[in-house]
């Protein structure tokens, strides 16, 4: 089973603009806890490289692109460009996670199902690896 996916969104636009709804259970796989974003990132420098015990996430980039690089268990990377308001990444617990490569005017806004608990965080993917 997959342990991350793209989400596709609706977006339901008219004349004075779009809009994008993300729902409990509906849009997002599951309840909202957390809300962050990051915004002036550095392009050359990676945020995240940790995966997490409990939280899932949800990674929209609402403006500018983002890369977004999963390093499976088995060494495998996985990278998606996110760059588009109505595309959604979604990323399971326990999944080595790293955001890079912002552009300049790129927004991160990224849902969670936990609150924020620094001990549920793993900073060291050999840890990861033997967490099957």
């Amino acid at each position: 089973m997959e342990n991350y996916k793209i989400l596709n969104l609706q977006s339901i636009s008219d004349d004075r603009g779009s809009l994008v709804v993300l729902e409990n259970l509906k849009q997002v796989p599951f309840e909202i806890k957390r809300i962050f974003y990051v915004y002036n990132a550095q392009s050359d420098v990676p945020r995240g490289a940790h995966a997490n015990k409990k939280s899932q996430f949800v990674f929209i980039a609402i403006n500018g692109s983002i890369k977004i690089k999963i390093k499976e268990k088995s060494g495998v990377d996985k990278i998606f460009n996110l760059n588009n308001p109505n595309t959604a990444l979604w990323i399971d617990k326990l999944v080595w996670k790293e955001m890079y490569d912002f552009s300049d005017s790129a927004v991160l806004l990224v849902l969670s199902n936990e609150l924020y608990d620094p001990d549920e965080y793993i900073n060291d993917f050999a840890k990861l690896r033997g967490n099957h």
